[in-house]
This record gives structure tokens, sequence and C-alpha cells, in this order.
């Protein structure tokens, strides 16, 4: 948490460190995190399908014009890396865009779950996988599962 709003929300486990300028710091008052909490806690409950939190997103300007791309997907739906790129006007940014979405400092919040492979399959995402397909099921979004169907040949789409 910055002076202007939520800088970082990370996956456990996942090594961090403080971003944006050689000010940055650690800021461990439980206070400040409280509504970031709440609504965190609405969206697993299925309860929020969007955030109301100032953010604070520090980075190239390529990544920041995906982390805005981001925001503007709808809860429960999914766009492609190639459908991220054009619409934030690179359409042969795709492997751009994943490293946007790779550095997004506000997991979940800043939906980079949502973007998947152009053939419908989960791709990368930096909680893993798992996780990212824990995320779109519990949104209802349409995409083809590799993690949990791994057994069937050709896949099925999770709902």
């Amino acid at each position: 948490m910055s002076e202007l709003g939520l800088s970082m929300v990370a996956f456990q486990g996942r090594r961090i460190t403080p971003h944006g300028s050689k000010n940055a710091r650690w800021i461990e008052e439980p206070k400040r995190f409280r509504v970031v909490i709440r609504q965190l806690d609405e969206y697993f409950a299925g309860v929020r399908r969007e955030f109301d939190l100032p953010l604070d997103l520090r980075g190239p300007v390529f990544h920041q014009r995906c982390w805005q791309a981001l925001l503007r997907i709808p809860y429960g739906q999914t766009r492609s890396y190639a459908q991220l790129a054009a619409d934030v006007g690179s359409p042969l940014a795709s492997r751009a865009v994943g490293q946007a979405n790779h550095r997004n400092p506000v997991a979940i919040i800043v939906p980079c779950h949502r973007v998947i492979a152009s053939d419908g399959s989960l791709a990368g995402f930096g909680g893993g996988v798992v996780v990212k397909e824990f995320l779109l099921k519990l949104e209802g979004a349409c995409f083809r599962s590799s993690v949990s169907d791994q057994g069937n040949l050709f896949g099925e789409y999770a709902i």
C-alpha cells in the first residue's frame, strides 16, 4: 500500500520486493488493509464482481496500458493474449502482453487470470495454472481446462 493506493497483492511463496520508486517500503498497518481484505473475502464468497480500491500501478507505459485493459475485462469473461494485444493497440505484441501480465503487481484485483491462450486453454499465471483455473471457475468463465481434466484427450471446457 502506498500513499496513492494498493500497490501489490502477491501469492504466498512468491518472492516479492517493494517496487516503484527507490523510496518504496513495506507498510504493515492492518487498518489500511481492512477494505482490501473485505473486498477479497467478498470476491471469494462470490458476492463481489468488481473491486473498488485505489490502485498505485507503477511500471513501463506498455505494462500500464495492459493493466488498464485487464481492468476492463468483465467478471466471468476471458480474453486471449492476442485480443489483449489488439486492445492496447499492439496486435503483434502477444508475448509482451504475457510479460506485462507476469509483472502485474496486483494479482486478482487487476485480473490477469482472465487472459488465456487463443485456443481457449489456460496459459501461464504467477499463482500457478491450478489457481488460475480456480479463479476462472469461481467467476463462471468458459475456458479449455488443462488441469483438472488431464485424462481427457481433447480436454473440456469448464464453466
